[in-house]
């Protein structure tokens, strides 16, 4: 029996993000919450889309269907990895936040109602700005590669992979500084959608580039890990 899609070795590290992204998005909310768990599969996504890209243009008889296949896969994958796991990570701060449990223990039920579902909202419209921001790079990229041969130079608006690092520095502050950073993150949240859509150009990195961000995910993944272990 032949399944339908493409399992060549150019997909491989785009399948692995989603798989880890699904992992984290159930670790996360699994019980009473596990949000610096599931950050550690937000940054194995991060790390996962730094490279499929050069995976899969280094096979070089790409079919039109396979090229094309992959930028959806790549950008669905993206949707789960950086649009809805950040989302279950908020989640399960709002569950562990000592500021959350203030609210509720000191202000009348209405008041923390409300400030519950603002900050769900804000989970909601993050998650449909990135939407947003891969479904027009869809667009825009099969437009591009009809006059253009080669990776963009540039992108429009700012990378939705750009909160695999973002959002761990976030979590970093929480061994930093004795406050809880549940509020910080829904801050970092709102920014990251508005920049998501903001119509400015972001020079794509290069190799140097890349291998940069890895090695910050790299030394967030490891902090975290101390922090996680001492705490």
């Amino acid at each position: 029996m032949t399944l339908i899609g493409f399992y060549d070795y150019t997909v491989i590290l785009t399948y692995l993000s989603l798989l880890s992204a699904s992992t984290g998005i159930i670790v996360s909310l699994a019980g009473p919450g596990h949000p610096y768990i599931g950050t550690f599969f937000l940054l194995f996504c991060g790390l996962c889309d730094a490279f499929d890209g050069k995976v899969a243009r280094r096979k070089k008889d790409r079919s039109d269907a396979e090229c094309a296949f992959g930028i959806q896969i790549d950008s669905l994958s993206d949707l789960v990895a950086f649009g809805v796991l950040p989302v279950a990570i908020g989640v399960a701060m709002l569950r562990w936040s000592p500021a959350m449990y203030w609210v509720g223990a000191n202000c009348p039920r209405a008041v923390f109602l409300a400030l519950d579902a603002a900050l769900v909202a804000i989970l909601i419209l993050y998650s449909l700005a990135a939407l947003i921001r891969l479904a027009y790079f869809n667009v825009t990229e099969e437009e591009r590669q009809k006059t253009e041969t080669g990776a963009r130079k540039y992108y429009l608006g700012m990378p939705v992979t750009t909160v695999s690092l973002i959002f761990p520095f976030i979590q970093l502050l929480q061994y930093i500084i004795p406050s809880d950073v549940t509020f910080v993150y829904f801050g970092t949240a709102i920014l990251c959608g508005v920049a998501f859509l903001l119509p400015i150009q972001i020079k794509k990195p290069g190799l140097k580039g890349i291998l940069l961000m890895v090695a910050i995910g790299a030394v967030e993944f490891a902090l975290m890990l101390v922090g996680k272990l001492l705490k």
